[in-house]
């Protein structure tokens, strides 16, 4: 491929990707989220760099949320959140987290490739990413002009924010009311 062709390959890719999300998941994703009284979201790696866009997104809408792993996050419990982005959903320190807030009583969400992994197979809210990534011995599904798991985790992100879109919409938020909310010490 031309380096003149990589930008629009790229977004080829995404467009065609986009289309097999199913928009039923991305709804369900939002209720599950507004059933939280606490929304905790978590990743690793890259995935972990795009799901916590998604935390600072869920502050601007006035939802109580906290990245997993900062010295400022509370103790989970019932009644609470947990949204874990995974392109294998096999990633150890996810599972554990997943399955120990699965057993105090919260609810879980994920993105993931692979939606029967160890964390899609006790969420209550799966989204389903066309991807493909070298840590899962389970089959990639999709085939990818990209390297290790960028697909799945530029997907991440337009999901994400497609999620916040429907929130905004769920919540009656403008733009405006979430900008009241951005970081000021700037």
């Amino acid at each position: 491929m031309k380096h003149e062709e990589l930008l629009t390959g790229i977004l080829e890719e995404l467009l065609e990707n986009a289309a097999k999300i199913r928009t039923e998941e991305l709804e369900t994703l939002a209720d599950v989220i507004l059933s939280g009284k606490r929304i905790f979201v978590a990743g690793a790696g890259r995935s972990g760099f795009v799901a916590r866009a998604f935390a600072n997104r869920l502050m601007h809408l006035g939802l109580l949320v906290s990245f997993v792993g900062e010295p400022t996050t509370p103790a989970i419990g019932e009644g609470d959140v947990l949204v874990i982005g995974s392109g294998s959903g096999e990633t150890g320190s996810l599972v554990v987290m997943a399955n120990k807030a699965h057993k105090l009583g919260a609810k879980i969400a994920t993105l993931t490739i692979h939606p029967d992994a160890s964390i899609g197979s006790i969420a209550d809210a799966v989204v389903v990413i066309p991807g493909a990534t070298p840590k899962s011995n389970l089959q990639d599904t999709v085939r990818s002009i990209q390297p290790m798991g960028n697909t799945f985790e530029q997907l991440s992100w337009i999901v994400y924010d497609a999620v916040i879109m429907i929130l905004m919409e769920r919540m009656n938020k403008t733009a405006e009311e979430m900008f009241k909310l951005h970081a000021n010490l700037e």
